[in-house]
């Protein structure tokens, strides 16, 4: 009998980015290196451990933009192209570092990832990626939980609860879609909760979710096991609590394993060391320099200064950190569990593309603990929330604060100096897309199509990513054009929509370039609209 559990929870993420009109885009690299440098050594992992009967718990959700261009055909086509290239530049790499031996192992090392990622992508799972993490549920390894439609920041969006409850909706009704079955869990964009969402999730089902710690610790009453179990919300939906110790350890700069001298430096890339005339078949056709994967050096230290990379050297210190994070999660458990009347659980969660794409041996640090808590000790036992609710239906009743992640946890990076022009726009949008479902409760044919439309347009212009990038300083022309851009093409909607001259063609070409949710309801956003009475109906007939 163990005397605690640890709920590792993996939040997968990326805006929907699609551009048909362009082969080359520098955004969509976002996915590609998501997917080559992530998903795939993550879903090899887990099938491993799964193959060899190792009883792991993880909880992932997969956010619905994510899901879309997981599934997309033009995407996926786009991606296979993007791993031939990366080959070619592999092949090329061995042949050129053939006198450096401490760069050939590397490019012989990059050679073999890349041409398993082929494997796992294009023949294993014939691009279907989301199949392996579906069938990773369905065995009980991992708990998939669902996410708002297109990531937006529900405690910003709430001036219209309508709006709120449109991205659940959509967000629940995409989990469907993918993975033919009701979630249980819900990941709220940014770990954005204002009191009330709970209700709104209650409608669709939901069971629990996550908030950030003070979501907890200063929750309407104070919290008797602190956040070291679920808070039941008035709604009956439980709330777990960030545990603030054990995400320090992984993602703190200063002391976080990722920062480990003996790991892979991410910033020293062949795509901008090597000379322009080599690497510029493989970098963007304008001659911008890109990220290509291929990168030779070691964090080393904290100058300019880097070595190369030794890879022996980063799994022996992957499994070291995996013991020592065992070890503090096991003397966490034993103390908590010496001064409560029931078994703890230590809820870490972070986002997927850590694991890989930032900290390259991230996966192999997952790899050796789930191993270790498996063979080495018996204290602590991974578990996903809702084995957790199983084991203990009855909690304390109190209402998480107001709250988030990011900088002093109170939706400040969402709403600042940067970005705070969006929102007028948005609630804007959102009232006129409120008026458009009331007006229409039956539309057919070409008027459904621009209701559709312009319910899409108005969802992705509430992607929380657009003011996160602002702030961020990180293509920020990027966030501003989507953001415009999906604006505009809502109001032109609208306006047609109201006038009753809908441009068919124009119509047409929003629907071919942005085609998230081909199955969506525009009446989600009805102020009628619950979704205990109108999802169902909305399942079946998709």
């Amino acid at each position: 009998m163990p005397q605690g559990f640890l709920a590792l929870v993996l939040h997968s993420h990326l805006p929907f980015v699609r551009h048909p009109e362009h082969e080359f885009f520098l955004e969509e690299l976002w996915l590609y290196e998501a997917i080559t440098e992530t998903y795939i050594p993550l879903l090899q992992v887990f099938e491993k451990l799964a193959n060899e009967e190792i009883p792991f718990r993880l909880t992932m959700s997969i956010s619905p933009p994510l899901a879309e261009m997981l599934s997309d055909p033009l995407l996926q086509n786009r991606y296979r192209r993007h791993l031939e290239r990366l080959l070619e530049l592999a092949g090329r790499e061995i042949e050129r570092t053939r006198w450096q031996p401490e760069f050939n192992r590397l490019a012989l090392m990059y050679r073999d990832l890349f041409e398993q990622a082929y494997t796992v992508f294009c023949e294993q799972h014939r691009c279907q990626l989301l199949n392996g993490f579906k069938r990773l549920q369905e065995a009980g390894y991992i708990e998939i939980i669902a996410s708002a439609a297109t990531h937006g920041f529900l405690p910003l969006l709430g001036i219209q609860r309508e709006a709120v409850r449109a991205q659940v909706a959509a967000g629940v009704i995409s989990y469907w879609h993918h993975f033919g079955r009701q979630p249980r869990g819900f990941w709220l964009p940014e770990c954005g909760f204002a009191p009330g969402d709970d209700s709104i999730l209650k409608e669709f089902g939901i069971r629990y979710f996550f908030t950030e710690t003070h979501g907890i610790l200063y929750a309407s009453r104070r919290p008797k096991y602190a956040t070291f179990a679920p808070l039941y919300c008035p709604s009956g939906v439980a709330a777990f609590g960030r545990d603030a110790e054990s995400s320090h350890q992984v993602w703190s700069s200063e002391e976080g394993y990722p920062g480990d001298f003996d790991y892979r430096e991410f910033y020293r890339d062949i795509g901008f060391d090597l000379e322009l005339d080599y690497i510029k078949p493989y970098i963007h056709p304008d001659g911008i320099r890109i990220h290509t994967g291929l990168k030779y050096y070691r964090i080393t230290g904290k100058s300019n200064h880097k070595e190369p990379y030794v890879p022996e050297w980063a799994k022996e210190k992957a499994a070291i950190h995996a013991g020592n994070f065992m070890f503090n999660r096991q003397k966490q458990v034993e103390w908590l569990h010496s001064i409560l009347d029931r078994q703890p659980i230590i809820v870490a969660p972070y986002d997927t593309e850590l694991f890989g794409h930032w900290w390259f041996e991230g996966p192999q640090f997952l790899d050796f603990l789930f191993r270790k808590l498996h063979y080495d000790q018996e204290v602590i036992k991974p578990i996903t929330p809702g084995e957790y609710l199983d084991i203990y239906p009855l909690n304390q009743v109190a209402m998480p604060n107001h709250s988030s992640w990011g900088n002093k946890g109170y939706n400040e990076v969402w709403l600042e100096a940067s970005n705070d022009w969006i929102y007028r726009h948005l609630h804007k949008a959102a009232e006129r897309m409120i008026e458009l479902a009331n007006r229409y409760p039956r539309a057919e044919g070409l008027l459904e199509r621009a209701l559709k439309q312009a319910a899409r347009e108005a969802l992705l212009a509430q992607s929380s990513d657009w003011p996160f990038i602002m702030k961020t300083g990180t293509a920020v022309g990027y966030a501003v054009k989507r953001f415009k851009e999906h604006i505009l093409n809502f109001t032109r909607l609208y306006e047609q929509i109201r006038s009753g001259s809908i441009d068919i063609f124009e119509l047409q070409k929003l629907e071919e370039k942005h085609n998230i949710f081909p199955y969506l309801d525009y009446r989600i956003f009805r102020s009628d609209y619950r979704g205990t009475t109108r999802l169902p109906a909305v399942l079946a007939a998709r």
